[in-house]
């Protein structure tokens, strides 16, 4: 995990969630050239994140959770963002 945005992300996602497992991939490489990718270095990526919150709630409902405990980030500072939540043991 390197960069402001990435550091942020990490740390709004460990205060609302307390993760077994957090992992902040930088994508933004990848998308070099395609729309939404603005040269920062932090325009795309994935979350992998791992917490007892999402137990027994929905894959949409936990992209929601995770979304709004980012505020603007994801949409505003950031072009794009793949999230795959889950709760222990699954």
């Amino acid at each position: 995990m390197t960069g402001p945005i990435a550091t942020e992300i990490h740390d709004l996602l460990t205060a609302a969630f307390a993760p077994t497992r957090l992992h902040i991939l930088n994508d933004s490489a990848q998308h070099a050239g395609h729309i939404g990718h603005d040269g920062s270095g932090e325009s795309h990526f994935t979350i992998v994140i791992e917490s007892s919150a999402f137990a027994g709630v929905s894959r949409v409902a936990r992209q929601r959770l995770v979304n709004a405990a980012l505020g603007d980030i994801p949409g505003g500072r950031v072009h794009a963002m793949a999230i795959r939540a889950s709760a222990p043991g699954e």
